[in-house]
Formats: structure tokens, C-alpha cells, sequence
């Protein structure tokens, strides 16, 4: 998405006002919904409340009825799970009031939806009549009933030893008929079970579309050599396709084309498809051999699908499409028969999603540059636009009768969690879901375009693991439910609550630290030219007349000190502001690590999820360990020019054994950490790793996009920059130095490898 990505700035901020209890406090808005005020949590936030004077008893004397109602129903059996797993009630059995779940087509109206197709929103809806003898639960058809069934789990609140529900009746209904979210896992691939509970999660909170980015984690049978050596089977893929579809959830196959496809066009048996020859980021669309591939890979994904109505055909940065004019492509000259370069991307999309509607499927894209409002006549009109872009855009798009969806994201290039929130000072004040709030809620699409749904996407590219997303997930898309007026504090809250369960504490505060930390974790390193990677082929507003290259993170070292241990200043002027923020900051992990050790004591559900938080902050902890001990091997080396000066040479060797002494132990920390993350994240990831299950993986740069995890076969990405530093260098040369002076003085030598690129300890 053009829209995706922000850059990175630089920014400090005071500590004594961030870090005061009166800042996360003042975050937490008043309650505005009926529910909320009265105590009661749900979210999406239903449509109509209306609510009694009475708080009401449920237990194991209630009876379930569900006349009509296949016994395998997943709402029965969710509603069975849901009072044991989140209440600890069994199912209701008992012969005193009941719980009845009743599917009865044309009962309930839905109200005044965004949707321009209001008929496709009747089946999600339902109506709950809560009494102290009855509960009701009636739908038009079966993903109204569940969606029924989870706000009824949601609903029950446990006081006092009992499980109370309010009086009263609620009547709900979606905005818009799809509310997809995006999985990426085209850097990594959870396993099968991690994936269903994930879809299961995304079912929780009334979101039906689970967008899977696959890339080569899907064994590819018209296309073996993309297919990367831990896959999912088709039979695999099935088998998640049906888990959704139980959950009414659609697992939406996500394709990149004909930009972003670096996974195909790396390997030396698809190079010729490319529209540059120099570039593995672009396939040629004038080429009728594309087209041959792109048909066996959605085939081979259309066969593992089956039940499914969508897929996503992501145009997602075309930058190139119509500029190549080489022997193996002639994509301008077509470009100028057609009229621009815009219609030439709607004649691939012609091409290429014309064999996915031929197959049954509705087929979303990308509607960006190079298309213009223009341009937009020319594409077919069975298409749906995945993003909003533009009054223009979205005036030619209802005038072609083409349905939109709003974009959004919880994650665009943040490196170890989501700016969710922001420091007073900042540049920037709105965090993600305000963002997402603002986009969903009150843009003016909502008046211009033929909406069907909302897309919130969570970036792989970053390297960050898709658990720190959930909060933008669930809180973003329950405004594609309801739009307003629940304020994101609000929504934010119920999602603590129901994510994690009633008895956790301070998550508000929880989530604001670690976005502070991950924030500084990004900003307290110099970006700088990249002098170990191949260079960047071009970008989105044109080709490079030559590579440029990516941009490496960096950190001055100290210096190494002169044969007589003279030891020259400027190192702390140059570095010790973010030194001594680092010492602020790791005051702050200390209480974040407090705050998410106590609450996994506390949570009911999402452990899981608790333990990859305290993983992103132990990464943030280790940055700031390192920065401090670059500070004291600075200050040691200082006291080591002061006492060669004062003819001290024990002293001077003492204390630039120090120095030496505690780099080993920056490097032995950096690798604890490592190891420990790696561990928690495998627990629901395949491994990075070269090859596994008879295949290789091939490491190839994309020539276009520098995404991080791209940088490693492994999990070492996460401290490249660490790894990058010379500081094996330095150390030897400082050690040098250092046994020079000893001979001089008739001191001990010293001779201790430090191996610091080695993970192995």
C-alpha cells in the first residue's frame, strides 16, 4: 500500500512528564456506551441497548433449548466452550430458566447500515432478549446466531462468585458486510494450530475475512521451486480453509502481482518473466508466459480454497508497470497504445483476474498508482477495490459501480511493536487505533464510495510478530461493525478485557511503555548508508540510474585508545543524551517486565500473547543494557588515560581490562536475549531456517524493497545492527593496545577471543 508506510523520525521527549501516573490515567476516557457504563463489556460494541434496571443471575440451573437448530451447530458447541473456557459454568443442563437459540429467517431488521447492499447484511444479524427466566438469542441465519452466542460470552461478568448479565434486549447487526483482517506470513509461517487459533480469535470479535499472505510458505505445485522448506500442504490449507468457514470466517488467499513478487522472480527459472532484467521486483505483463505461471499458482490455491468466495489479487505498488522497454518486455510501447500506464495495468488485472472470476471467486485489488481516475473506466467492473484512495478515485469507482473497502493498518514499519501510543512531545499524538478510529469512523468516504467493507493489516515486512497486533485487530475492525460513537479508549479497554480476561491490570500502562521503549529502541541508533547489502534498484517514483544503497542502523563506538593509552574525548558529547535516556528507560522496562510478569498471573486467555510482549521488551531492555555498557566502557577508558598519565599501570591496565571485560559481557547478554526470544516465538513459528524437508531456501535481496527479515535466513535480524557493529574489531585492536602497554610496563598479558558475530553462546 502507498499508504502503509511512515518514516521514522527522531524525537526526544521529558521524562518526568511521560512517566507520571496522571499521563496513563488521563488516556482512559469516560464510558460512553450503555454496556460499558453500566459495567458490561463487548466489543464490537452492539448497534441497540436497551437495558433494564436489573442485574440478573446465570448458572448451572439454566436449561439450553435450540429448536431448529442442527446439533452440531458451531454456536451451540461455541456457547458450551464459552461458558466453560471464559466463566468456568458447565453447559446448561439444569431444568430451571433457559437458553434459547433460535434461527428464524426475516426476525431481525437490521437498521441503517453504510453498506449500499443491505440484503447482505441480514444474515450477521441477531436480537438477545435478556430476563431473568429467558435468554434469547434469534438470528436470521447462522453467523447471526454465533455472533449472537460470542456477546452473550462476552456479556456474563463474573462478581461476587456468581455470573451476572443485565436486563434488557440488544439488537445488532454489522456497518458493513466484510471485516477482514491481514495475516502476513510471507517472512515467517506459523504452524497449523497457531494459524486456527488465530482464526478462532478473529471469529471472537465478529471479524469474517482472514487475508493469508503466503508467498513460498504454500507448497506450490505448478511452481515447486518457490516452495520454501517448511510449507503448507494443500491439504493443510484446506483444512484452515474449513476451520474458518465453521467459524464463518473467510481464509482469503493473498497474491502479490505484478510487483512485490521477489519470492518468484529471485529464482533463476522465473528470471525471465521480469520486466527488468536487473530487478526481481516486477513481472512483465506483456508477456502471455506471466500469465501462464500467476494461473497454475492460483489454481494450485484456488484447489486448496474450496468454500471460500474471495481472494485478493494485491496490484499493491505496481511502481514500474509501462516503463519497460528491453528485449524480454515491451510494456511502454503497449502502454502508449493503450493510453497510459494505468490502463495497462488494467489489462493485466483484466487477464489476471479474469481467470480467478471465471473460477467463482470475487477478486479484490489494489486501486493505486500508476492507475489514475481515468484509468479507472477501463478496468472490469466485477472487481472490488481493497483501499480508499482519493475523492477522484472513489467518484469514478461508484460511477463504474465498483464496490471499495476502507484500509487501515495496526503496523506499517514499526520495528518491534506498534505505536499504539505516543509520548506527550512527540510529533505525532494519534497511535494506532485512534488512527484506525478516525479512518473507519468519520471519513469521507463513508459518503463517496460504494463501500463493502474494512481492511486492517498487520505488516510482516518489519520482522515483528503478528501476536503485537491484536489490539488493532480487534479494536480497529469493531468500528467496520459499529462506526461510532464508542471513543478508542473505550474499545481499547474492552479489549484488554475480553482478550486477556477481568483480572489483569494497568494493560493501558502496560501497552503505553512498551511502545516508548520500542520507539527509543528504533530511534537511539544513526540510520547510515548500508556497506554490506546489494543497493536498491529504485523506488515509487522511478528507476535509479544506479543502486542506492539501503540504510543500516549504526552506533558510534569509542575510540581505541594511542600506544600510551591516550584516550582523545567527544564520545559521550557525541552519544551521551541517548546514553543517559537509556538509563531513564530501563527504570520503565523494569516496571513494564513487573507489569506483564504480574498480569500473566492474572490473565485468563492470551498468555501466549503476554509472553511475546515481555520478549519485545526484553529485546528494548537489552538496546538499553548496551547502550549503558557503552557508556562504562567509555568511562573506563578515560580512567585508563588518566592513571597511564599518572604513571599507574597497573591501574591503567586494570581498568582497560574492564572495558574489555565488559563488551565479552554485552556480547554474552545479547545472545541470552536472542536465544530466549527466539525460543518464545518458535513456540508458534516453522524455524527460519535454509533447509528443511528436502528444500532449500534461496536468499535473495528483493531489488526494490528493503524489508528487514529479508536481511537473515534466521531470526538474526533482530539484532543485525548489533551484529553488524565492528566490535570484534575494536576489541581486538583495544586488546592490542592494551598488551603493547603491558610489555612496556612489565605487566601481565592478555589474550581472550571474543568471537562477536557467534550466536553460539
Amino acid at each position: 500500500m502507498t499508504t502503509r508506510f511512515r518514516s521514522m523520525e527522531r524525537w526526544r521527549w521529558r521524562f518526568s512528564a511521560i512517566f507520571t501516573a496522571g499521563l496513563f490515567a488521563g488516556t482512559l476516557a469516560a464510558a460512553t456506551s450503555p454496556l460499558a457504563a453500566r459495567g458490561y463489556t463487548v466489543l464490537p460494541a452492539p448497534q441497540e441497548v436497551i437495558l433494564g434496571q436489573h442485574d440478573l443471575a446465570f448458572g448451572p440451573a439454566w436449561r439450553l433449548e435450540a429448536p431448529g437448530v442442527p446439533a452440531g451447530d458451531v454456536a451451540m458447541r461455541t456457547l458450551k466452550e464459552e461458558l466453560s473456557q471464559r466463566h468456568n459454568l458447565p453447559a446448561p443442563a439444569g431444568s430451571g430458566a433457559v437458553v434459547l437459540l433460535r434461527i428464524a429467517p426475516g426476525s431481525v431488521q437490521p437498521g441503517k447500515v453504510t453498506d449500499v447492499e443491505p440484503g447482505s447484511i441480514a444474515p450477521q444479524a441477531y436480537r438477545i432478549t435478556l430476563a431473568r427466566d429467558r435468554i434469547e438469542i434469534r438470528a436470521n441465519a447462522g453467523p447471526g446466531l454465533f455472533y449472537g452466542v460470542e456477546t452473550l460470552a462476552q456479556l456474563l461478568k463474573r462478581r461476587d462468585g456468581s455470573v451476572w448479565f443485565p436486563e434488557g434486549e440488544i439488537t445488532d447487526w454489522p456497518d458493513l458486510e466484510m471485516r477482514t483482517l491481514y495475516w502476513d506470513d510471507a517472512h515467517h509461517l506459523e504452524r497449523p494450530a497457531e494459524l486456527k487459533r488465530a482464526i478462532r480469535q478473529a471469529a471472537f470479535y465478529k471479524i469474517n475475512g482472514f487475508a493469508l499472505k503466503l508467498e513460498g510458505h504454500f507448497q506450490f505445485k505448478s511452481a515447486p521451486a518457490l516452495v520454501e522448506p517448511y510449507a503448507l500442504s494443500p491439504a493443510e490449507y484446506q483444512d484452515l480453509t474449513d476451520y474458518g468457514l465453521r467459524y464463518h470466517v473467510q481464509l482469503i488467499p493473498f497474491l502479490d502481482g505484478p510487483a512485490h513478487i521477489a519470492f518468484i522472480l529471485k529464482h533463476p527459472e522465473y528470471a525471465g518473466l521480469r520486466a527488468f532484467p536487473d530487478s526481481n521486483y516486477e513481472l512483465c505483463v506483456t508477456n502471455p508466459d506471466s500469465y501462464k505461471l500467476l494461473e497454475g499458482m492460483y489454481q494450485d490455491l484456488l484447489d486448496a480454497n474450496k468454500g471460500v468466495k474471495y481472494f485478493y489479487l494485491s496490484t499493491d505498488e505496481a511502481y514500474y508497470v509501462g516503463m519497460a522497454a528491453n528485449q524480454g518486455c515491451q510494456e511502454k510501447a503497449e502502454a502508449g497504445k493503450l493510453g497510459s500506464r494505468g490502463k495497462l495495468l488494467a489489462q493485466f488485472l483484466d487477464k489476471a483476474a479474469g481467470y480467478l472470476h471465471q473460477h467463482g471467486r470475487t477478486v479484490l485489488f489494489w486501486g493505486e498508482y500508476p492507475l489514475q481516475a481515468g484509468d479507472i473506466a477501463a478496468l472490469p467492473a466485477y472487481l472490488q477495490n481493497g483501499e480508499v484512495y482519493s475523492p477522484a478515485f472513489n467518484r469514478a469507482f461508484t460511477a463504474r459501480g465498483m464496490r471499495q473497502n476502507i484500509y487501515t493498518s495496526t503496523q506499517g514499519e514499526e520495528r518491534i511493536f506498534p505505536d499504539y501510543y505516543y509520548p506527550p512531545g512527540s510529533r505525532r499524538n494519534t497511535g494506532r487505533v485512534e488512527s484506525m478510529f478516525e479512518t473507519i469512523s468519520s471519513d469521507s468516504t463513508r459518503k463517496e464510495a460504494l463501500l463493502k467493507g474494512v481492511f486492517v493489516a498487520g505488516w510482516a515486512d518489519a520482522g515483528q510478530h503478528p501476536e503485537n497486533f491484536w489490539l488493532g485487530y480487534a479494536a480497529g475492525l469493531s468500528y467496520a461493525w459499529k462506526p461510532a460513537p464508542v471513543p478508542p479508549a473505550e474499545a481499547t479497554q474492552a479489549f484488554f478485557y475480553t482478550f486477556y480476561g477481568p483480572r489483569v491490570t494497568n494493560m493501558t500502562r502496560a501497552y503505553q511503555l512498551l511502545s516508548f521503549q520500542a520507539q527509543f529502541w528504533s530511534t537511539s541508533w544513526d540510520q547510515g548508508p548500508s556497506t554490506t547489502s546489494k543497493g536498491i534498484w529504485g523506488a515509487s517514483e522511478r528507476i535509479f540510474d544506479k543502486r542506492r544503497p539501503r540504510h543500516d542502523q549504526s552506533f558510534p563506538l569509542p575510540a581505541v585508545p594511542g600506544a600510551n593509552l591516550a584516550y582523545p574525548s567527544g564520545w559521550k558529547e557525541r552519544t551521551g543524551q541517548r546514553v543517559a535516556e537509556a538509563g531513564e528507560f530501563l527504570s520503565r522496562n523494569d516496571e513494564l517486565i513487573g507489569l506483564l510478569d504480574e498480569n500473566l498471573t492474572r490473565a485468563e486467555h492470551n498468555r501466549y500473547n503476554l509472553r511475546v510482549m515481555r520478549s519485545n521488551a526484553l529485546l528494548c531492555r537489552q538496546n538499553l543494557q548496551f547502550l549503558l555498557s557503552l557508556g562504562q566502557v567509555d568511562e573506563a577508558l578515560a580512567r585508563a588515560a588518566e592513571s597511564a598519565a599518572g604513571n599507574q599501570p597497573a591501574s591503567a591496565i586494570g581498568a582497560l581490562d574492564r572495558a574489555l571485560d565488559e563488551v565479552r559481557r554485552m556480547r554474552a547478554q545479547r545472545n541470552r536475549v536472542y536465544h530466549d526470544v527466539v525460543a518464545v516465538w518458535y513456540e508458534s513459528w516453522f524455524p527460519r531456517t535454509a533447509e528443511a524437508n528436502g528444500r532449500r531456501f534461496l536468499h535473495e535481496l528483493d531489488d526494490v524493497k528493503d524489508h528487514v527479515p529479508d536481511r537473515t535466513v534466521d531470526m538474526s535480524y533482530l539484532i543485525q545492527r548489533e551484529l553488524d557493529l565492528r566490535l570484534g574489531q575494536w576489541y581486538e585492536k583495544v586488546q592490542a593496545v592494551r598488551n603493547g602497554y603491558a610489555a612496556a610496563h612489565q605487566q601481565p598479558m592478555r589474550s581472550r577471543p571474543l568471537n562477536w558475530g557467534s550466536l553460539d553462546d
